[in-house]
């Protein structure tokens, strides 16, 4: 018996870890890969190939990818968008290390690294957007 994939439309499920992360960030921005590609792609990380397999085939068996067969190769893609990834991530550390708090959350992102004007332009006009919002 194979583990139950989490229901794509739920906020259940596993949480990627941070190695897990960098697969999802290559698949996102690159599209679908074969193992191959993916461990090409993570160059800069100094993670063998068997290492690199692995992991992927982990992660179909969490639901955070799914496989299909293209020419004889396993070619891998995100289960799920980056944005929906992103936001369970924020939704946990916000109730882990901000006591549920959206604007220490916020503030906390703001004060961890320099932001460029024209990023505080873009966060102003997104608050501003947000107000309207019905």
């Amino acid at each position: 018996m194979g583990m139950a994939k989490p229901d794509p439309h739920s906020n259940s499920g596993p949480m990627p870890t941070e190695a897990e992360l960098d697969i999802l960030q290559v698949l996102w921005e690159s599209g679908p890969l074969t193992v191959r590609e993916a461990h090409e792609a993570l160059h800069g990380k100094q993670i063998g190939y068997t290492t690199v397999l692995k992991q992927m085939q982990l992660m179909v068996e969490k639901g955070l990818l799914a496989r299909n067969e293209r020419f004889r190769s396993h070619v891998y893609r995100a289960a799920h968008p980056r944005e929906r990834t992103q936001e369970r991530l924020l939704q946990r550390l916000m109730q882990t290390a901000f006591s549920g708090s959206a604007k220490n959350l916020v503030l906390g992102a703001l004060s961890a690294k320099p932001v460029s004007k024209a990023e505080l332009a873009e966060i102003r006009k997104f608050l501003q957007d947000f107000e309207e919002k019905p």
